[in-house]
């Protein structure tokens, strides 16, 4: 349903805000006034439908050494979002428990929305006030939010791409290589450090760090983690108290491990990213991103890229707008070869029709909903890490996607995932409606079948509300998605035995020092490998972004687990 004209008003008023304020401190106080850096609390105005949690937009100024070189203001602050009970204490200091999640790789704080609200929901029916933060890493801060804040894709599109303003702001454009120099430094060090010192800054006290906080994250947060517990921040390995694993009470682990490796990670790196050879060694590959001969920035010519992560925050305004509506996204983009060939890997049903081009998503007619599912769906994206199980393709026929691989090969795997894709197969025909998730399965659900006969999906196997994973990606003020993700950060940790890495795990003890809890995606990266000595819980049918995504109630009718053990594990992680 479209928004009155005075509701876009005031919900386009209320998300500049987030973006744009720089007020004062509020008057909640997350750890001692007297030890406070410059800081500022902004509430977030949301429409979920999780009741009784209260979000806010948090910004740190943390500045980077001198040694860094020049960056933007912004970059000098690390920002985070802040989800509390509404009837909860004010301070963070003052909760039971401070749950502080990492991403993963390309993801923003936005990704962890209905995860956070989910688990300080649920921690909250059992009588329990915790905290989620939910954090951006510092090169975030390059990501410009002003069109998306707007509310409406036509004029998202008008300011990202043709030049247009949006309350008096001029979008300054993708940020090149060369305007990177100071994201050379940004590797695993400087990330465990931006923890350190913003847990620091919001809560001064160590003893309530060491009793409250829980360390944990997603993807490769889970080796963010685990070099953030082995590691020592004041350069003295005999004193302990500021050691990574004193800042926690336990760790947790969504879709990954707490590790120092990135063993369990395979397939979350696609093979065409401009990730450098890592062949050339630690000193050639630092050399290398000092000079800007190496890319500062993970990209791929396709979908991973600034320009096309934003693509998918558009598409998701429009879920969020007019979910039914016809979408005409595809048309109103400009043309370019960037979104022309991302469209053609997305929306290709084989090898023919990428390379001819024809049919394209142009010549399809769909709803806004269908569009970002098709975006985004683990029947219809073939890139795992960016799946999450939304539903399905409706009101018209559909048909095996088999590109860039087919349906049931060998190929099938690990990058790509397991589940079958499909596709719709009436160009200029039925208008493409979208299934949700709760509706999979239904008497009216057509039951659609790969041309082997395998059913493309089932309730068991659909976790996700498309339309909350629409708003993660649409309303909120920190990115779902990273568009710049520093290198060094992969480069080093794919480097981990290097000296210059190496000497990072100070405290290797501190990866067991405390209790962990693992949950990992049925259907995510660790499908078929899970480590049993961790004693994981197994999400049944998520896929690696569900872990983050997943409806508060699952088709069983019974809780969502990943947000039931988190706040199980907040209550008494000993």
């Amino acid at each position: 349903m479209n928004l009155s004209r005075s509701k876009r008003r005031t919900w386009r008023r209320a998300a500049l805000a987030v973006l744009l304020t720089a007020g004062a401190l509020t008057a909640a106080t997350p750890g001692d006034a007297e030890a406070r850096t410059e800081r500022t609390e902004t509430p977030v105005a949301s429409t979920s439908p999780v009741t009784g949690v209260t979000e806010s937009v948090v910004r740190v100024k943390v500045p980077l050494p001198a040694s860094a070189g020049a960056r933007p203001a912004a970059c000098d602050w690390l920002s985070y979002l802040r989800y509390r009970a509404a009837n909860g204490p004010n301070s963070s200091a003052d909760a039971d428990r401070i749950l502080v999640a990492q991403p993963g790789i390309l993801e923003g704080a936005g990704a962890f929305d209905s995860v956070a609200r989910n688990t300080v929901a649920r921690a909250a029916e059992q009588g329990s006030h915790i905290e989620f933060w939910a954090l951006d890493r510092r090169s975030n801060c390059l990501e410009d939010r002003t069109g998306i804040a707007s509310g409406d894709q036509h004029t998202a599109v008008d300011y990202y791409y043709r030049g247009k303003q949006v309350e008096g702001r001029t979008f300054d454009g993708y940020v090149g290589n060369a305007r990177l120099g100071w994201m050379a430094k940004l590797g695993i060090e400087q990330t465990v450090r931006d923890q350190y010192d913003l847990l620091a800054a919001e809560l001064p006290d160590q003893s309530v760090r060491g009793r409250k906080v829980l360390c944990g994250g997603h993807s490769l947060g889970g080796v963010i983690t685990g070099y953030f517990a082995a590691a020592d921040f004041d350069g003295d390995r005999t004193t302990t108290t500021d050691a990574g694993s004193n800042q926690c009470a336990g760790y947790f682990a969504l879709d990954t491990t707490v590790s120092t490796t990135l063993a369990d990670l395979s397939g979350s790196i696609p093979d065409d990213t401009n990730l450098p050879d890592i062949g050339l060694g630690y000193g050639a590959v630092q050399a290398g991103l000092d000079s800007g001969v190496l890319p500062r920035s993970l990209s791929a010519p396709i979908l991973l890229n600034p320009e096309t992560m934003t693509v998918l925050a558009i598409a998701g305004l429009g879920a969020v707008r007019d979910p039914g509506g016809e979408a005409d996204l595809p048309r109103y983009l400009p043309s370019n070869v960037n979104i022309e060939a991302t469209n053609r890997f997305l929306f290709s049903k084989d090898t023919a029709t990428f390379l001819t081009g024809s049919p394209t998503v142009k010549d399809f007619r769909l709803t806004n909903a269908a569009m970002l599912g098709a975006l985004m769906d683990d029947n219809s994206v073939p890139l795992a890490f960016l799946q999450s199980s939304v539903g399905l393709f409706d009101g018209g026929p559909v048909v095996d996607k088999n590109f860039p691989v087919a349906n049931g090969s060998d190929q099938q795997a690990g990058l790509f995932g397991t589940d079958y894709k499909a596709i719709p197969d009436r160009p200029n025909g039925p208008l493409y409606t979208w299934r949700n998730y709760d509706r999979v399965g239904d008497p009216d659900d057509p039951g659609y079948r790969s041309a082997d006969g395998t059913p493309f999906t089932s309730a068991g196997k659909e976790v996700t509300d498309i339309r909350e994973l629409a708003r993660s990606m649409a309303e909120q003020p920190l990115d779902f998605t990273e568009q710049y993700f520093p290198t060094k950060l992969v480069t080093d940790l794919q480097l981990a035995t290097s000296p210059q890495v190496k000497w990072l795990v100070v405290h290797p003890e501190g990866l067991t020092a405390n209790p962990t809890l693992t949950v990992l995606a049925g259907d995510g990266l660790l499908a078929g490998r899970a480590p049993a000595d961790l004693d994981p819980v197994i999400a049944e049918g998520y896929q690696h972004l569900d872990v983050l995504t997943a409806a508060p109630v699952q088709n069983n009718g019974l809780p969502e687990p990943v947000s039931t053990n988190l706040a199980r594990f907040a209550r008494s992680p000993e």
